[in-house]
């Protein structure tokens, strides 16, 4: 007799030590030793400044009373109008070099256009190696090396913006057309149209909307990167507010902040209620399953109405008002003096080979690079995740995720102000360019590694804060609904319900500016933040 009773068998437990424990505990390992660097729980370093403080309370109180005078207010009116043309025309610029540049990148251009070329491979890898070449360079570098050529010329400052943008977005929109459905193109391909018809018609349209949207946010990008480029003299908002900023005159200082915080702001609803009329979701979709298009609060077809033509045509007409505007002279490109100017710089421009102690030195800096990128995303990183549940809208509001109708001590006032200051604060902080938090910060702390790590984690956390918002407001609110209805607590549905699906998008948009950081750290170390001292002052 065969005894058939099956008996239960617990699985064993999954052990601790797996690839991810190592690569917490490595990131873990990394980040202390990157916190260490920047001073924090080192033994005889003094980080703060107590003889700024005062200082600091004067350029505090300033904000009470900025400078309201008609001719400083017209000042800064004009040269909020600089920003935005060179905003306007080095998005425009970056977004004709990307597209080019992103044919050229993606994997299915090569396979369509060239599909019995030889060596195709190795030509596909370098484009896309070179690539990385002007991205990696900050605008305000190419700006510096544009100047030695152009001279204080307009192009400076839409070419600084246009180079790396444009290398960018190519990096961007290679992955979208890679990404996207080829079953149209393959269909067209079949019934034997010419590649390149095909890939316009079948391709093309269904990348289009993604790279639209992904446009709005380089707009953005641009406007920020355009206040940066005031440093080195390109004119705008960037300009008079560092101006100011030397001259100690916080009064004007806090005009131009206002400035750019309004502006920021109605760039930045500007460009949600049109993205939201089209049918778009987030400023930046990273993460997201391959062709696919998430509508907002699931709108459909784009919608014909009168703000969306009026847009088009607003942005048809600002595009050569911006280049009168700013009295491009674009033959200047192609003059003999510029001609000549360049060949020397690419003559002369070689550097010659380090010394072991100049490598020793140059190791040094960037490891104090790295650890200042880490500090700073990891500090923008977790005040973005905690603010993005009271910046959403689909959270803190009644009926929203956190406080479902019919819950007592449902105010309706307190979601709004949570929603509204909350926003608030991420615009301010995202309006603000990281040099000038740099500068602002070097009041109450000694140069070093952290205060451009602080300054750098202000600008990025309003930036990481306003897209993790975004990505809750997309949220698939049915698992967190049933969680509510179970009886969970906030904290539950939080930590339950929107976490989980988010997280991973959540890491995608930390990594991301994380490479954004290495980046900025060039323009906090030109402005003195951190390369006049390389390691925290000692305790004299």
């Amino acid at each position: 007799m065969v005894d058939t009773q099956q008996t239960s068998t617990i699985p064993p437990r999954p052990s601790l030590w797996n690839p991810k424990t190592a690569w917490m505990l490595g990131i873990g390992l990394a980040l202390g030793l990157a916190t260490y660097q920047a001073g924090l729980g080192r033994p005889g370093v003094a980080l703060i400044n107590w003889a700024g403080w005062p200082q600091l309370r004067e350029f505090l109180a300033a904000s009470l009373h900025p400078d309201l005078s008609p001719g400083f207010v017209m000042l800064m009116g004009r040269a909020a109008l600089v920003t935005l043309a060179y905003a306007l025309l080095g998005t425009t610029l970056s977004i004709g070099l990307g597209m080019v540049g992103g044919l050229l990148a993606a994997e299915v251009g090569w396979q369509t256009l060239l599909p019995g070329v030889p060596g195709k491979l190795f030509l596909w890898r370098g484009w896309r190696g070179l690539l990385a070449f002007p991205r990696a360079i900050h605008e305000v570098i190419w700006g510096l090396l544009l100047l030695q050529v152009l001279g204080l010329d307009p192009l400076v400052g839409v070419l600084a913006i246009a180079i790396p943008f444009g290398a960018i977005v190519a990096k961007v929109f290679s992955e979208i057309l890679d990404e996207t459905p080829r079953e149209p193109l393959n269909t067209l391909l079949n019934a034997g149209s010419p590649p390149l018809i095909a890939l316009i018609y079948g391709l093309l349209p269904q990348a289009l909307p993604n790279l639209l949207s992904y446009g709005f946010y380089r707009f953005e990008c641009s406007l920020r990167a355009a206040a940066v480029l005031g440093i080195i003299g390109a004119g705008g908002l960037g300009y008079e507010i560092f101006l100011s900023l030397q001259s100690l005159r916080y009064e004007q200082l806090w005009t131009g902040f206002y400035m750019l915080i309004v502006l920021n702001g109605a760039v930045d609803a500007w460009s949600a209620l049109v993205r939201r009329r089209l049918g778009f979701t987030s400023r930046l979709d990273i993460n997201r399953k391959p062709g696919t298009v998430v509508s907002h609060g699931g709108a459909g077809s784009p919608r014909p109405d009168r703000l969306l033509r009026l847009s088009g045509v607003g942005v048809g007409v600002a595009i050569p008002l911006s280049g009168w505007f700013l009295q491009l002279d674009v033959s200047r490109l192609w003059a003999p003096r510029t001609l000549r100017l360049t060949g020397e710089l690419f003559t002369s421009g070689w550097p010659t080979l380090p010394t072991l102690a100049e490598l020793g030195n140059l190791v040094y800096l960037g490891w104090l690079t790295v650890a200042m990128s880490m500090v700073a995303i990891a500090l923008a990183g977790l005040g973005g995740i905690l603010f993005s549940l009271p910046a959403a809208q689909n959270v803190v509001l009644p009926g929203g995720l956190l406080r479902p109708l019919g819950q007592q001590n449902n105010i309706p006032w307190v979601g709004g102000l949570m929603l509204g200051s909350s926003r608030l604060v991420l615009l301010v902080s995202r309006a603000i360019p990281a040099p000038i938090w740099a500068l602002v910060l070097l009041f109450v702390l000694f140069p070093g590694v952290l205060p451009g790590a602080l300054a750098l984690a202000l600008h990025n956390f309003g930036i990481l804060g306003r897209l993790m918002a975004e990505v809750n407001e997309n949220l698939d609110d049915r698992p967190v609904r049933a969680l509510s209805a179970l009886g969970a607590s906030p904290g539950q549905v939080v930590a339950y319900g929107i976490w989980p699906q988010n997280l991973g998008r959540f890491l995608a948009y930390i990594l991301y500016r994380w490479e954004v950081c290495l980046r900025e750290t060039v323009i906090v170390g030109l402005v003195g933040a951190c390369l006049l001292y390389p390691s925290p002052r000692p305790q004299t």
